[in-house]
């Protein structure tokens, strides 16, 4: 598929062929969602945690006498049933990663550009330079363009002047062509990538 190159000043810069087999696939939402919850669920800190029986801080006398009280025998103040007893089968510290293969990760990847190109999401830009890189600068190219939400990708490395000119930017994030991911992509309004970074994930992806 052609897809018309603008500069990020203004203007047009010619036109890119996309490489179908990457951007022009009829996105699947299933193959989305598997890689969408496999990175979020790697994401997740795991660090939840309760007290057992034998972890929480009471005292360890017997609380009352074995018989003659018309209730249960209870030996123990720090059982579940009691209020600030230990928690049974509580959540304990895990992972909660598990593996995808890596094809599935790929196609996963290719499905999103495609489910932005195809919603007429997908902006491809020159290159990052700015004549003047400077915060404001960027602001106005951002403003004019209409972008609200977008990720912005640039090759395997990020132009230096524009990353620092975006960061106090709301709404614009910067990722290498490597740092490219499926939830990232999906997560934004518009996404934009460099001539260069098309080449990137051609190349990544193929």
């Amino acid at each position: 598929m052609k897809l018309d190159v603008i500069k990020l000043d203004s203007g047009k810069a010619g036109s890119i062929d996309l490489a179908d087999d990457v951007f022009g696939l009829a996105p699947r939402g299933d193959l989305l969602q598997r890689v969408v919850r496999w990175q979020r669920a790697k994401a997740q800190a795991g660090t939840h945690s309760v007290l057992t029986k034998s972890e929480v801080s009471y005292s360890t006398k017997k609380i009352y006498r074995q018989k003659g009280t018309g209730g249960a025998r209870h030996g123990s103040k720090k059982a579940p049933i009691f209020r600030h007893g230990g928690v049974y089968k509580g959540p304990t510290p895990r992972s909660h990663a598990f593996d995808l293969p890596k094809k599935v990760r790929a196609l996963g990847l290719k499905h999103a550009l495609s489910a932005k190109a195809t919603a007429g999401e997908l902006v491809v830009v020159e290159d990052l330079n700015l004549t003047d890189a400077k915060t404001s600068a960027v602001a106005k190219a951002v403003k004019e363009n209409g972008w609200k939400r977008v990720l912005v990708i640039d090759g395997a490395e990020v132009n230096e002047g524009f990353a620092r000119a975006a960061r106090n930017i709301e709404g614009v994030d910067i990722l290498p062509s490597m740092g490219a991911n499926v939830y990232d992509i999906l997560k934004r309004d518009t996404l934009v990538i460099t001539r260069a970074g098309v080449e990137a994930l051609e190349a990544r992806l193929k």
